[in-house]
């Protein structure tokens, strides 16, 4: 069987698991009211006793959701591993890594403010994945109230699927869709495995898939790593953070190219100690994007949860730069021309 028809048989099977999954959940959404209602003893009009009518749904409801993660699971697999049907469209759909060269280097705010303007630019399904741990920012940053968060996906990782993933993300204004960090503490880390699903099913769904690590370094052996995704290393111009940025680029980057795009956060040119030869000389290439200082600005969109970029402002108008390069578009949007009888 051609691999192609291989996918689109995954495909309709998962359509068809996940409606009767819906359906059963409906059953025993149904049951339950019934149950709160009569004893446990009851029988319906045709003698099965409510207690087995839940226990026949709800095993029928565990063997659907477990067909579903081995369905969502086989078409991962079949997707990546298909050159025309399934790599094509994978390597069209873009995946995004913001990692900071250590913590407080404004990764949150600058790996947010990108995801808003890849959303705006493109016009595509842009999804923003905050893994920040124990407690991510992102939610901060744009402004956002979830009611779940990536600890629902990882808890019940099991039964992850393009549905469920929808259930539990949030909407931001500007068309951007986001799983958050946890508001709380988490018992338990999450597995690469749980990761590595996460990632497979929201490249399955969105365009764009823009993911904030924060400085974590434990998730290195996780798809989030994988030759197509795009690293942005987030750095300062300090000792420390340049030390970092060495480090990072010479250990797990130094044959990435122009996958890893190195960006130097509040950059104020005229107060540095060091001058861009050693910059350069620290990173072992060239800065890509430069993202200028204005704490103000950066200040008053945080307490005011609003997304910068959504404002005209230096930062803003660097980060969409960066944004449309991502997208594949041209720098300058082309304006729409006026009305005119000569034209």
């Amino acid at each position: 069987m051609a691999v192609g028809r291989h996918i689109d048989i995954l495909r309709a099977g998962l359509s068809r698991a996940c409606c009767l999954r819906a359906d059963l959940e409906r059953e025993l959404a149904e049951i339950a009211d019934s149950t709160s209602q009569v004893p446990d003893d009851e029988h319906d009009a045709e003698g099965s006793t409510l207690g087995y009518e839940r226990a026949r749904a709800s095993a029928l409801l565990a063997a659907t959701r477990r067909e579903i993660d081995d369905l969502t699971d086989a078409l991962a697999r079949a997707s990546v591993r298909h050159p025309e049907s399934g790599r094509s469209k994978l390597s069209s759909r873009r995946l995004m890594v913001f990692l900071g060269a250590k913590g407080g280097v404004g990764t949150t705010t600058l790996a947010a403010n990108f995801a808003v303007a890849v959303a705006q630019d493109s016009g595509q399904k842009t999804l923003l994945i905050d893994l920040g741990q124990p407690l991510g920012d992102a939610a901060i940053n744009l402004g956002v109230a979830p009611e779940y968060s990536s600890a629902n996906a990882f808890q019940e990782s099991g039964r992850l699927d393009a549905n469920f993933l929808a259930s539990l993300l949030t909407a931001h204004s500007s068309g951007l869709s986001v799983l958050t960090a946890p508001t709380d503490f988490t018992p338990a880390q999450p597995t690469i495995e749980a990761i590595d699903k996460l990632l497979a099913v929201a490249r399955q769904s969105f365009r764009n898939v823009i993911v904030d690590m924060g400085a974590r370094l434990d998730l290195r052996a996780s798809s989030l790593f994988e030759d197509t995704a795009v690293i942005y290393l987030v750095a300062q111009v300090g000792i420390s953070e340049l030390r970092n940025a060495n480090r990072l680029i010479k250990h797990f980057f130094a044959e990435r190219g122009p996958k890893l795009q190195i960006v130097l956060n509040r950059f104020t040119p005229h107060t540095l100690t060091f001058d861009d030869e050693h910059i350069t000389k620290a990173l072992t290439r060239p800065a890509t994007w430069r993202i200028p200082d204005d704490y103000a600005t950066a200040r008053r969109t945080q307490n005011t949860a609003t997304a910068l970029v959504l404002e005209d402002s230096p930062i803003a108008r660097a980060i969409r730069l960066m944004a449309r390069d991502a997208c594949g578009l041209p720098a300058n949007p082309a304006k729409k021309k006026g009305f005119s009888f000569f034209s």
